[in-house]
């Protein structure tokens, strides 16, 4: 399946059952996981298998947090306090008790990926919220929330020994949304890949550095 381009006035909006399938598809995923293996290297990451969980999931909080307020920010973030737990370690908002396990880690995540949920199915479409890229509307912290989603769980599955391939009509939908400039030759999930960093397609080399543009469409 290839890619529409984002000009498309067809192109299908990126929804929050959307994300709901993407935190869906990576929690049953993760759960494959050798406990032993989580403590290992996510992929090419500098952060552990559970950090890097944490990091996903501080994301989505952290998108969710931006909507929430009544008249979201502008110009910065809400004022949470990041820490990180080791110097090198992600600075989160979120961090799960490792007493929990792996399993109470997944809890992490889903629950942080349902309140995205919850904000991008509550939240009027013309809401702009603070994004370090730019301002964005619900539908792209939606997506943003997709891409975090799928190739953090890409770096986790290399590092876990498990196996990811999300749906390719999802991976086209957010590059459609957040990467209109990707090329639109190749296939919806390498292209994801090669927009973010983690890879190459034939006749483009890997990306050293690399943004979205989650600037509202409509």
């Amino acid at each position: 399946m290839l890619r529409s381009a984002d000009s498309d006035p067809t192109r299908p909006p990126v929804t929050a059952d959307d994300l709901d399938l993407a935190v869906r598809l990576a929690v049953e995923a993760l759960r494959e996981a050798p406990p032993v293996e989580w403590d290992g290297r996510a992929g090419s990451l500098e952060w552990d298998c559970w950090e890097t969980v944490e990091h996903l999931s501080d994301d989505l909080f952290a998108y969710a947090a931006q909507l929430g307020p009544r008249v979201p920010p502008l110009d910065g973030e809400v004022p949470f306090v990041w820490a990180s737990r080791r110097p090198g370690g992600p600075s989160n908002v979120i961090h799960a008790n490792r007493e929990a396990g792996p399993a109470g880690l997944l809890q992490v995540l889903e629950a942080s990926g349902a309140l995205l949920v919850a904000m991008v199915r509550t939240t009027p479409p013309r809401t702009r919220a603070h994004h370090v890229f730019g301002a964005a509307d619900p539908e792209g912290f939606a997506a943003m929330g997709i891409v975090e989603t799928l190739v953090h769980t890409h770096d986790l599955a290399a590092g876990l020994g498990v196996a990811w391939s999300p749906p390719a009509d999802l991976c086209a939908r957010v590059l459609a949304r957040l990467f209109p400039d990707a090329p639109s030759t190749s296939e919806p999930w390498p292209t994801l890949l090669w927009a973010t960093g983690r890879a190459e397609l034939p006749g483009h080399g890997r990306l050293t550095e690399w943004r979205w543009d989650g600037t509202p469409r409509t």
